[in-house]
């Protein structure tokens, strides 16, 4: 299983939010544009992919590629999974999560309960672009990738990442927008480290 972790520091964790304006919705269309990443290839869905987004350190959405329905490759639709979500927000009680559409589930967990969820069963490893370089490590079995959204991670987060992460790398000599990094995160695994096509 591959899992991506994204933070949405200002992500709304209410649905009156304008699907014409979703970079106003605190930057959602950086996180929609993640979700895409993380399932996308040309013609299919990745299975076994699974995103988690975490609003504002209040809920955490997540998105089961096995299970994903009416998922589509723009902003808009993938925003109006995230409304519909927080439309439902009352149905989730403390860490219980709700199914809210066919593969989307949203829980009451802030960040550290997430990465706590996360790390039991994965190798955590967190994007930073001041990171070692990813070719010097062999791809991890099972990985979670933690990356941030347009802000850095902040004291506490980085904090806890540092507790949390088997490894800190970036994906290249350049920064990267979170979901070009999950693309190319991707092309990482698929090629056994860049190693094989």
């Amino acid at each position: 299983m591959r899992q991506f972790v994204v933070v949405g520091h200002d992500a709304p964790t209410a649905p009156e939010f304008s699907l014409d304006d979703l970079p106003g919705a605190g930057r959602l269309d950086v996180l929609c544009r993640c979700v895409n990443a993380a399932f996308f290839l040309s013609h299919a869905i990745r299975e076994d992919a699974r995103c988690l987004l975490v609003l504002d350190d209040a809920f955490t959405l997540r998105f089961e590629g096995s299970e994903l329905r009416r998922l589509n490759p723009d902003e808009r639709s993938t925003g109006a999974l995230v409304r519909n979500a927080l439309d439902q927000r009352e149905e989730a009680v403390g860490h219980v999560e709700a199914e809210t559409s066919p593969g989307v589930y949203l829980s009451r967990r802030g960040f550290a309960a997430t990465l706590a969820d996360v790390a039991e069963g994965s190798a955590v490893v967190q994007l930073h672009e001041d990171g070692a370089p990813v070719v010097e490590r062999d791809p991890p079995s099972d990985p979670a990738f933690v990356l941030s959204d347009h802000e850095d991670f902040t004291d506490r987060e980085a904090d806890l990442l540092a507790d949390a992460a088997d490894a800190r790398v970036r994906l290249g000599p350049e920064a990267l927008h979170a979901d070009d990094a999950i693309t190319v995160a991707h092309n990482y695994l698929d090629t056994g480290g860049f190693r094989r096509y």
